[in-house]
């Protein structure tokens, strides 16, 4: 059964990083386009970042572009987000998201939060 495995998060201090894993299990994530996305309390859900299928085009939000960048690893069949000078509005659950032939599919959501 296709399935995605957030983890990585955690609580940092403002500047500093974190890497989010996003591990897919029963498709291969070069076959699709994933996105990271994020809820922060009291907010609305946030695309933060997408990685294109085959190419490996990337796009990034206004609010995160030159912190953040999406990488994929096909071997270990993993997207990541290397999340660099962490503020505290990053403070989020974030999730990961595929477009499958069945629909959207989401992994369980890992906690950042960014505080001193």
């Amino acid at each position: 059964q296709a399935r995605l495995v957030e983890s990585g998060g955690g609580k940092v201090q403002p500047g500093e990083s974190l890497k989010l894993s996003c591990a897919a299990a029963d498709f291969a994530v070069d076959y699709h386009a994933i996105g990271w996305f994020r809820r922060a309390p009291g907010k609305e859900r946030e695309g933060v970042a997408c990685i294109n299928r085959s190419d490996g085009t990337t796009y990034y939000a206004d609010s995160i572009k030159g912190r953040f960048t999406i990488l994929r690893d096909n071997a270990k069949n993993t997207v990541y987000l290397q999340m660099n000078s962490l503020k505290p509005e990053d403070t989020a659950v974030y999730y990961c998201r595929v477009n499958l032939a069945l629909g959207f599919l989401w992994g369980q959501g890992t906690q950042v939060t960014v505080s001193s």
